[in-house]
């Protein structure tokens, strides 16, 4: 006998396969991620939920899944065994809200939040009705990141001092976000701040996992382009990590070229980006490849995996610490570039 699911339909290796709603759809990953969905084997996409109607139905037609907009009855349906969250970025929480309560997987865009005390609030939920939730980050789940975190944090390097990464692309320049589809990014009370907002939180998510909990931080953000003028475009920020580094994190739309220059030094060698790959060098001496680790799942098929079981479920715990933390720290560096001074970082 069959597996038994909430889902009718089997693989040809008789597993149950998911079936995904999608809960928004105003995200400009979504596009990707409902085109994801519906080329899996592995998965079906039930249903799309949008507070747009033709943007929301507009994509069901184009990927399939029902459109309604009832979000109670697209989240109560039993035949939904998890959601992707593609809102505008400080719309996460009402549905979450909604969400978590049914103890279903969810895949959430990145920020997590855009304020600590709605991430407070969902943490909250979280473990109140034991959900996972994962965010939309990729970059520490690479082999080639895996195998610097495992090398980083095995001492290898000897003592830690200061480290540094660049996440950036052109999007001010190239107008990304002029369509009214998009133009919510550039709206401080949807989008809770610009490219630091969009691009940082990468950032800081590597990097907090990479090198751990951050004690405070200290930040200059502006707009220099004049476009998307209403928010930040680029930006500079300090991170003083509780082991004692201190990293420089840059976050930008008006980057037009260059590497993300990831680095972090110690006392012994230095572990760095070189043509692609990831290095260590000591003082006088040629770079050394660093071993790749075990590539990890992302996003949707982060999703997957949380359905099926095939993640344990500490991991998601640990990368959910890391994606609170992001918030919290975001909210540090934006309160910096305001008072001029080093903000502590809110424990949540």
């Amino acid at each position: 006998t069959p597996p038994t699911s909430t889902s009718s339909i089997l693989t040809l290796h008789g597993v149950p396969m998911p079936n995904i709603a999608f809960l928004s759809t105003a995200h400009t990953h979504t596009k990707g991620f409902l085109k994801a969905v519906s080329e899996r084997d592995d998965a079906n996409l039930v249903a799309i939920w949008d507070d747009m109607e033709p943007r929301g139905q507009g994509f069901s037609e184009e990927y399939g899944g029902d459109y309604s907009n009832n979000l109670d009855a697209v989240i109560s349906r039993d035949d939904v065994d998890g959601f992707i969250v593609c809102a505008e970025n400080s719309r996460h929480l009402p549905l979450l809200e909604a969400a978590i309560p049914t103890g279903k997987p969810i895949f959430c865009e990145k920020p997590f939040m855009t304020t600590t005390a709605d991430a407070v609030k969902a943490v909250s939920l979280i473990r109140t009705h034991n959900t996972i939730v994962h965010m939309g980050y990729f970059q520490p789940f690479s082999a080639g990141m895996q195998g610097v975190i495992s090398h980083v944090q095995s001492g290898a390097l000897g003592k830690l001092t200061h480290a540094k990464y660049r996440n950036a692309h052109h999007a001010a320049y190239g107008h990304w976000f002029d369509s009214d589809a998009l133009r919510w990014f550039a709206d401080p009370e949807l989008a809770g701040g610009g490219a630091f907002m969009d691009m940082g939180t990468h950032a800081i998510h590597l990097m907090r996992t990479v090198l751990g909990p951050v004690k405070e931080a200290f930040a200059t953000i502006s707009n220099v382009s004049g476009i998307y003028s209403d928010v930040d475009d680029n930006g500079v920020a300090l991170l003083r990590f509780e082991n004692g580094v201190v990293a420089t994190i840059e976050a930008s739309w008006v980057q037009t070229g260059g590497p993300k220059a990831f680095e972090v030094v110690g006392s012994t060698s230095t572990l760095y980006e070189l043509e692609g790959r990831f290095v260590t060098a000591e003082p006088r001496e040629d770079p050394v490849d660093v071993p790749d680790g075990q590539e990890r799942p992302t996003r949707v098929d982060r999703l997957i995996a949380a359905i099926n079981g095939s993640v344990p479920r500490e991991e998601y715990d640990a990368d959910l610490a890391c994606a609170v933390d992001a918030v919290a720290i975001m909210e540090a560096r934006y309160a910096s570039n305001k008072s001029g001074r080093w903000e502590a970082v809110a424990k949540v």
